[in-house]
């Protein structure tokens, strides 16, 4: 069974900065791509950028490039989120799926597994 679960959330005021965890297990496919999204109500999942587990190919949305960045061990992808703004508030999730390495490694349609999600609340 492929398992996600996202950790890190939490609230924190603008010009802050967050962690977010999301750890994997049960994904046997070749080239595992961990995808991180995020979503506020009545918008669809924005994708923020994705990473191969364990490796070190990655990918960003034009939107968080330089404020976020990745990395990763063996078994997880962290997000850190630097000079955070209340418009990054929202619900932040992470994916899995066989890396393509094109734009899809930032779509949502294009991953099979999924995690609860993590709540990210910036106050002004």
């Amino acid at each position: 069974e492929v398992r996600l679960e996202e950790s890190g959330g939490g609230s924190v005021q603008a010009g802050g900065s967050l962690t977010l965890s999301c750890t994997v297990s049960g994904y046997t496919d070749s080239r595992p791509c961990v995808g991180w999204f995020r979503q506020t109500p009545g918008k669809e999942r924005e994708g923020l950028a994705s990473m191969l587990l364990g490796g070190m190919s990655k990918m960003y949305a034009d939107s968080v490039k330089g404020r976020f960045a990745l990395s990763t061990d063996a078994n997880a992808v962290y997000l850190q989120m630097l000079r955070l703004k209340p418009d990054d508030t929202a619900m932040y999730s992470c994916a899995v799926h066989q890396c393509q390495w094109d734009a899809s490694d930032l779509s949502a349609y294009a991953y099979d597994f999924w995690g609860r999600g993590t709540q990210v609340t910036v106050s002004p």
